[in-house]
């Protein structure tokens, strides 16, 4: 009997190196830029103002960019009618036979949009400090992609369509404190709707508790919250499907980039690397 040669398993230093490369992407930036330790206070608060800054900015351009919004908003939905995608008049109606229902979708549209979002940054800056950095960049790099995206193609929400059939949900029914309309409204941009920055907030905060928090009902909620966000910005006529669509879209991209500045994922256990850090709530 002829014996046959054992496979040799191990993995030359080249070889090894290169399945690294292809499993690891960057990092872009050098080890003193991107510290295993969560930042000062004070920086993040500079940080969300440099944010809001950049919104104003953005808030401050919409006069130009009206009529261009809203022939934006009419290819988006022409586009969508072609692809049987339209599904946001449906749901906006049907919401608003509910008087109590289509009120609470108003309020949670207004309120829950920065509540959960700043108690998911609160959360994991106490909480989770080793995985505060890589998980606030894709937040602010994905947040700044969509000021872009509101700086350069500015589109109206569906509620702003003539002849439509749209209800604007919160003038219908007089909510109180919408940013959306009304006096609060000067302080918006009425023009900011695609990408949806609530899907991007929203599906941020849902996978940070799903992949960081260690009790399974509060994993659930997280992945239940970008859900019901997307119902609502739908009911509300708010957003269109695609807008919420490119939201995930660019929340997505900001993960890859924070990837490739950092050289690791935001959460553990992504794309098979695993992580010494015990899941903590």
């Amino acid at each position: 009997m002829t014996a046959t040669p054992a496979l040799n398993t191990e993995t030359s230093p080249a070889t090894s190196g290169d399945s690294s490369r292809t499993r690891h992407l960057g990092p872009l930036l050098p080890a003193r830029l991107r510290p295993p330790d969560r930042p000062r206070l004070w920086v993040e608060l500079v940080c969300t103002g440099l944010l809001y800054w950049a919104y104003t900015l953005t808030r401050n351009a919409v006069p130009a960019h009206r009529s261009a919004a809203l022939h934006r908003a009419q290819d988006i939905l022409r586009a969508e009618q072609e692809l049987h995608l339209n599904i946001e008049l449906t749901i906006n109606h049907a919401a608003d036979r509910v008087g109590w229902l289509i009120v609470g979708m108003n309020y949670y549209y207004a309120t829950l949009h920065f509540i959960v979002t700043i108690g998911v940054l609160l959360w994991l800056y106490g909480r989770h400090g080793e995985r505060y950095r890589p998980v606030r960049t894709a937040l602010y790099t994905a947040t700044l992609l969509a000021l872009a995206g509101f700086a350069f193609c500015a589109t109206a929400p569906p509620r702003f369509l003539p002849g439509q059939g749209f209800i604007d949900t919160v003038v219908v029914h007089h909510t109180w404190g919408s940013w959306a309309s009304g006096d609060v409204a000067a302080l918006s941009n009425q023009y900011a709707a695609m990408p949806s920055v609530h899907i991007i907030w929203s599906s941020w905060s849902g996978l940070t508790l799903a992949f960081l928090a260690r009790r399974t009902w509060v994993r659930v909620l997280g992945l239940c919250y970008p859900l019901a966000t997307f119902t609502v910005i739908l009911a509300t006529a708010n957003h269109f499907v695609t807008d919420a669509v490119a939201g995930a879209a660019t929340l997505a991209v900001g993960f890859l980039i924070q990837q490739l500045l950092t050289g690791r994922p935001a959460y553990p256990g992504v794309c098979g690397i695993r992580s010494g850090h015990r899941l903590e709530a």
